[in-house]
């Protein structure tokens, strides 16, 4: 359970902040090393609708759809998962007082997203076998290519 307080008011402006600069539709407190059951989201095209949510549960899920995603714990991964497209989620808001919402499109599929971060799940995980392996293997790739081979120490003589 989160605390209501002065702690939780600046995690939730941070993750908007950050949620802004980034240019993101979405971000939770795991993403910014906090496990903290907070998200924020924001699809509005100019970043004035940030939506808060502390603790959210879907209640109900309907309507599964392919649609695709990115993150940006991965950036310039995208691929395409199965998510519902209609939820209703049960959450609280920055003070504490309850509330319950139905989302559709990609504000459900959004929201979604960032619960997944809640249980260390990314949305690579959700993709296909084939998709989660050949992303495996570029990111082992990428992690080889990065590794720096330290040069040899000259023997003192």
């Amino acid at each position: 359970m989160t605390a209501f307080d002065a702690s939780l008011d600046r995690l939730i402006d941070d993750l908007i902040e950050t949620l802004h600069a980034k240019k993101a539709i979405g971000l939770s407190a795991p993403q910014v090393n906090d496990q903290r059951q907070v998200l924020v989201t924001d699809l509005s095209d100019d970043g004035s609708a940030p939506q808060v949510y502390v603790n959210p549960e879907i209640l109900s899920s309907a309507r599964p759809g392919i649609v695709e995603e990115s993150c940006l714990s991965v950036p310039g991964v995208v691929g395409n998962v199965v998510r519902a497209t209609r939820v209703r989620v049960r959450a609280r808001d920055r003070s504490g007082e309850t509330f319950e919402r139905d989302l559709a499109g990609m504000d459900a599929v959004c929201l979604q997203h960032e619960m997944d971060h809640f249980e260390g799940k990314l949305f690579v995980d959700r993709l296909s076998p084939i998709r989660r392996f050949l992303f495996r293997a570029s990111a082992k790739a990428k992690a080889r290519k990065r590794a720096v081979v330290p040069e040899s120490c000259p023997e003192s003589a």
